[in-house]
């Protein structure tokens, strides 16, 4: 199968960790802001996480030279709209777009500007390209639980206008999800969706916790439910979706390597898995390279990948009218 042409759909992609190279030196050399370097090859070592990588808070070091351009209206815009161009050229058809507002905040940006001008980008790409798609916000695991309320709170006005889901993201320890109940409650009374990033480094129990406590419908990984029987049960009989990223399980050693990964075993056993890249940039990857992947060391088969595509069709915070456009597009494989 040929990815690379074949309609696709992602719904794990973090804007911070999206950001073309040479967009980042384009913007420090006019903005003056120091970087470790001006050279896109040097940049590209700073950016981007080896496969080697000890842990996910090594890979999570990757995303600070992202952040120091993203903090104004402008550069906000153009980033979401090159995330969305890329992915639109890979012929994605439908992507959610992940991203923390209070991390780009430094210059003064309130958050309501920043939600509003990562929505501008996505507009504009939608309109020239074959593609559509959402954001979700992020709230940070490392941040104060006010934090998270202020999120829900000023990001509730962009509900069904291109904002769709909340999302709990970050360093990842054990039992993280009881500090965030009020807010993530909160957030689904005002009507947003629940993603939350869990089971990602070792501790397959946040994911039974992020499902019964804070009513996730989705899971950000999710990988070590294979060692937590109950969450494993639970989310295969509440079909809650994993959102898989290979490369990167691999970089922050969810798994040691690609052979080792669980999600055709997921797969096989009925949960419901889908392929995302987590940041196209940090894990140097596309969504054709993380589909190859699956591919050539599972023997994923044509109808796999429909299921797999149906799956993220479903699983989407999309409105039931993109829902039916973007199912469409399997009549091509």
């Amino acid at each position: 199968m040929n990815f690379t042409i074949m309609p696709k759909i992602e719904l794990h992609c973090h804007l911070d960790g999206s950001v073309r190279p040479e967009t980042i030196i384009d913007i420090a050399k006019r903005e003056r802001i120091s970087l470790p370097s001006f050279d896109k090859e040097k940049i590209k070592e700073e950016l981007i996480a080896p496969l080697d990588c000890e842990s996910l808070d090594e890979y999570l070091k990757r995303f600070s030279i992202p952040n120091l351009v993203m903090q104004s209206k402008e550069n906000l815009k153009r980033i979401s709209y090159e995330l969305f161009e890329d992915a639109a050229k890979e012929n994605v058809k439908y992507m959610e777009v992940r991203f923390a507002p209070l991390l780009h905040t430094r210059k003064g940006l309130s958050v309501e500007e920043i939600i509003q001008s990562v929505i501008e980008g996505m507009r504009e790409a939608e309109e020239e390209f074959d593609i559509n798609g959402n954001f979700i916000l992020s709230c940070m695991r490392t941040m104060s639980v006010e934090s998270a309320f202020e999120v829900v709170e000023k990001g509730k006005a962009f509900l069904g206008r291109g904002v769709v889901a909340i999302d709990l993201c970050a360093s990842e320890e054990e039992g993280f999800c009881g500090k965030f109940i009020e807010p993530i409650a909160l957030a689904r009374e005002y009507g947003y969706r629940v993603t939350i990033h869990a089971g990602e480094t070792g501790i397959g129990k946040n994911v039974l916790e992020a499902v019964e406590w804070l009513g996730a419908e989705r899971i950000g990984h999710g990988v070590f439910i294979k060692d937590c029987e109950e969450a494993y049960k639970l989310v295969k009989e509440k079909q809650v979706v994993l959102e898989i990223c290979p490369t990167s399980n691999v970089q922050t050693k969810a798994v040691n390597q690609f052979s080792e990964h669980p999600i055709s075993d997921f797969h096989r056993d009925g949960i419901k898995v889908t392929i995302n890249t987590d940041n196209r940039t940090v894990s140097d990857t596309t969504m054709a390279k993380e589909c190859d992947i699956v591919s050539n060391k599972f023997a994923m088969s044509a109808e796999d990948y429909k299921q797999i595509y149906m799956n993220s069709v479903e699983a989407s915070f999309a409105d039931q009218g993109t829902k039916e456009k973007i199912k469409k597009y399997l009549i091509d494989i």
